[in-house]
């Protein structure tokens, strides 16, 4: 076979796998808007998978994701053990729906057991849009890289005007102050960000507080809706959440 026939060959081969990776990450994000399209309103959790069951912030996610379920919310989380578990714990004993959002990767994610509605998902971006599209607002609990990706894919895609701008509630302020003084002292100094987009975020111990955050804006959702003529069965679900946080 001549040099010019294999080189053929090899950029088939090499096509060929790139198409056949566009068309699974296509079936993602099918299955994924399929599963989830007629979820009702929801809040996602973030966190590390490493927290265990006797952390502080561990039982923090867990009341304050049983709060959000027993006023009527769903409960989104990447689906894997620590923080993860809390939260899909809390919704579950509540009796709200549970989502775990999985992802396949060699170490630490391991589905938990707390899930109504569990999905796996291969590539990091597909999850990460369905984590956002049915979220009102995101609760993310101290956690590590993939945590702190997850945020700062949500302040790029407001900062930018990619989004509506909804909640981001930073859960600890041991934790997470120090990120935003570094924020305040550094990156607004060297002018990497402006002062206004630190208020982006906002930062809790309490999840009473979270609550009140979560109503306040599914309230603005809803004015938003009414307004555009927006009239489906995630309204109706919408409503009667703001009716029973009343």
């Amino acid at each position: 076979m001549s040099d010019q026939n294999s080189k053929i060959i090899e950029e088939l081969k090499l096509r060929q796998g790139d198409t056949w990776r566009v068309l699974k990450i296509m079936s993602e994000f099918v299955k994924g808007f399929d599963e989830l399209a007629h979820l009702g309103p929801a809040v996602t959790f973030f966190g590390s998978s490493r927290s265990k069951e006797t952390d502080i912030y561990y039982k923090l996610a867990y009341e304050t994701a049983f709060m959000l379920g027993k006023k009527g919310y769903t409960i989104i989380t990447g689906g894997g053990p620590g923080i993860m578990e809390a939260a899909n714990r809390g919704a579950y004993d509540s009796g709200a729906v549970s989502v775990g959002l999985n992802i396949d990767i060699p170490t630490e994610q391991e589905a938990n057991k707390y899930q109504n509605i569990s999905l796996q998902f291969d590539y990091f971006f597909v999850r990460k849009v369905m984590l956002i599209k049915y979220s009102l607002a995101y609760i993310i609990f101290p956690g590590g890289f993939g945590t702190f990706d997850e945020l700062f894919e949500a302040l790029t895609l407001i900062q930018t005007g990619k989004s509506h701008r909804f909640p981001v509630i930073l859960f600890g302020s041991d934790y997470w102050q120090p990120l935003i003084d570094y924020m305040k002292n550094v990156m607004i100094k060297f002018g990497t960000i402006d002062p206004e987009d630190v208020n982006i975020m906002t930062i809790t111990d309490d999840p009473e507080e979270v609550l009140e955050i979560v109503h306040k804006r599914s309230e603005e959702k809803y004015r938003y809706l009414e307004e555009y003529g927006q009239q489906n069965e995630f309204m109706k679900k919408l409503k009667k959440l703001i009716e029973k946080g009343k």
